[in-house]
């Protein structure tokens, strides 16, 4: 029998990679590619939920893509509470296996990139439906896909106003501060919905909230937004 050699990356060593902006958005852009053409399975997530008093349940979510020969499966702890412990509110490990004799390939903490993954997404979909030249972003909510939301946004459109709200104050200044960091431009903390969406190009909503509540006002949208 042969010898099974599982590569492990923790997230010290995803962040040893130090993808850039333009890696990140050509890696989903690619499997998204893939999954229009008919190159991918992916399966309906399933959730389980330990206990409602915990607030919070896991996402276990399965899929191949056949350029790659891998099939993977991804479960992510989704936690509301999470911050009150110093931990983020989401956290994954990632199964990578060979899709043609089932062999286990990789097992990485997959919290950074799903972050990325995220973030990627929103990007992507702003690449091709944003109006021309957007100059003004506004963005609800401070988790941990958030901060990759504003950043691969504004790597694709190098917004001239940044605006960020989130339920709770620190974490909407803990948030800007970090964007301003590491953009090198101010960005504005807005005390309500209202201010940080009224009149933007690009609007984004990422909060978490207890219970559905409607806050997102369509007149606040500028046309073409």
């Amino acid at each position: 029998m042969k010898s099974i050699f599982i590569r492990y990356l923790s997230g010290s060593d995803i962040e040893a990679l130090a993808m850039t902006d333009a890696e990140i958005l050509e890696a989903i852009e690619t499997s998204l590619r893939a999954q229009g053409q008919g190159q991918t399975v992916i399966e309906p997530r399933m959730h389980l939920i330990p206990d409602a008093a915990f607030h919070g349940h896991f996402n276990v979510l399965r899929g191949y893509i056949a350029p790659m020969d891998v099939a993977g499966v991804k479960i992510v702890g989704d936690y509301e509470y999470n911050y009150q412990q110093g931990l983020p509110s989401e956290m994954a490990l990632l199964n990578l296996m060979d899709a043609r004799t089932g062999m286990p390939r990789a097992v990485l903490n997959a919290t950074a990139i799903t972050d990325m993954r995220t973030g990627a997404m929103t990007a992507i979909g702003a690449k091709y439906l944003a109006p021309p030249r957007p100059r003004i972003l506004g963005h609800i909510g401070a988790r941990g896909t958030a901060y990759w939301n504003v950043r691969l946004l504004n790597s694709l459109f190098d917004f001239e106003e940044i605006r960020v709200h989130s339920r709770r104050p620190e974490s909407r200044q803990a948030f800007a501060d970090r964007l301003e960091r590491d953009l090198g431009k101010p960005v504005t903390v807005t005390d309500t919905w209202q201010a940080c969406l009224d009149g933007a190009d690009i609007l984004v909503e990422a909060s978490r909230l207890p219970a559905p509540q409607p806050l997102f006002k369509t007149r606040w949208i500028k046309p073409g937004a």
